[in-house]
């Protein structure tokens, strides 16, 4: 069972991130492992987020949905979890997969409000009310609650299902476009992630400037979350743009192009840095998509796609599907994407930016719960 575990921790950390452009809903991890008439189990358990993360995934209908989760630091050390569950906590916080602070207070609230993301959380909206008046809004606060075929997430307030997106505060737009510098060494947020002369140097996690997340503000002051050090300004964010790979009608993952980075989408990149779609294509798609298929690159502003395959893809000028408007780009031409051109690999294998689709079209996605022990998932009741 330990083993089997594992595997769902595994499952899970892949689906966490602090990366502001790419989140989709944020929680209290201390909040969620204690929610035990989900699974009539131990008081505490770190499986049970799983159970969430399912449950959002269902909630936009989409495949690999990340969550951002905020951790107390009294977690890493809570005898409520097993030893193996306090270890992979810390190595979550280590490695910026979580955001970790002395106390969670409103700090989930102040994320959600930064970035336009709904708040996964039993807490009743009159609680945020007058610090948050926007909980109110329909779809901003999303329950766990328990039903017939499984977990799942709904409105605390206004309607069941997904809602539009919410922009970013205007105070978050302003923050999300500096990079920030925290004085501590071993920030892995806003610094370097340690001492570059220690001898574990090479093992060090770094989190880039572009998904750097969200400061906190004390007393209106950027500050860091987990060290409550003032953070320093050191210029501006590299632009960034999100896509959505869509495959057979099915979201399946979102990945940012940044100034500062181009992106490469195919097979099976080489380096394990790019984008790999080999486990959702066909027979057929494997053979003609290449490993390395198309690479993405901003520049003042602008999203060049350059064919970097053997046979070549296409673009769908304006999301067209009609085959005579398709534009066939061969290995090593390029072309500057409108906002809602489309990039064709292979029939049905899709990439445009996040905005042009609004459903995820998968009413089923795969679940990180598929190696868990009976118990973790088996309503109450049954």
């Amino acid at each position: 069972m330990r083993f089997e575990v594992s595997k769902v921790l595994d499952a899970i950390e892949a689906r966490l991130t602090t990366d502001p452009a790419l989140a989709r809903a944020v929680v209290d991890l201390g909040e969620v492992v204690r929610y035990a008439d989900l699974d009539g189990g131990r008081p505490a358990s770190l499986v049970r987020l799983g159970l969430l993360v399912d449950a959002l995934g269902r909630y936009v209908s989409e495949e690999n949905v990340p969550v951002y989760v905020v951790t107390p630091r009294g977690l890493l050390s809570d005898t409520d979890l097993t030893s193996n569950e306090r270890m992979v906590v810390r190595r979550w916080a280590d490695d910026g997969k979580v955001e970790v602070v002395p106390q969670v207070e409103d700090r989930v609230l102040e994320v959600a409000e930064m970035l336009g993301l709904p708040v996964l959380t039993r807490d009743r909206e009159d609680r945020f009310r007058a610090s948050r008046p926007w909980v109110t809004e329909p779809g901003r606060l999303l329950a766990l609650v328990s039903a017939q075929g499984g977990p799942t997430l709904v409105a605390r307030v206004g309607r069941g299902e997904a809602t539009p997106p919410v922009p970013r505060s205007p105070l978050g737009e302003r923050l999300l476009a500096r990079v920030w510098r925290c004085s501590s060494l071993s920030c892995n947020s806003y610094g370097d992630g340690g001492d570059s002369d220690s001898p574990f140097a090479d093992m060090r996690t770094y989190t880039s400037p572009v998904s750097q997340p969200p400061p906190a503000l004390r007393a209106g002051v950027p500050t860091c979350p987990r060290h409550g050090e003032r953070l320093k300004d050191v210029g501006p964010r590299p632009a960034t743009e999100v896509f959505s790979v869509r495959i057979d009608g099915v979201i399946r993952q979102r990945f940012v192009v940044s100034e500062d980075r181009a992106m490469v989408v195919g097979r099976a990149p080489e380096g394990g840095s790019g984008v790999m779609l080999g486990q959702w294509l066909t027979d057929d798609a494997r053979k003609w998509i290449s490993r390395g298929h198309v690479q993405f690159t901003l520049r003042g502003g602008q999203v060049t796609v350059t064919d970097i395959s053997m046979n070549g893809s296409g673009i769908r000028p304006g999301g067209s599907m009609d085959d005579d408007a398709r534009i066939t780009l061969r290995r090593d031409e390029s072309r500057v994407l409108a906002d809602d051109d489309i990039v064709e690999l292979y029939h049905a294998v899709l990439i445009g930016r996040s905005k042009l689709w609004a459903s995820g079209g998968n009413v089923q996605p795969e679940s990180v719960m598929g190696e868990a022990p009976t118990m973790a998932f088996r309503p109450v009741g049954r």
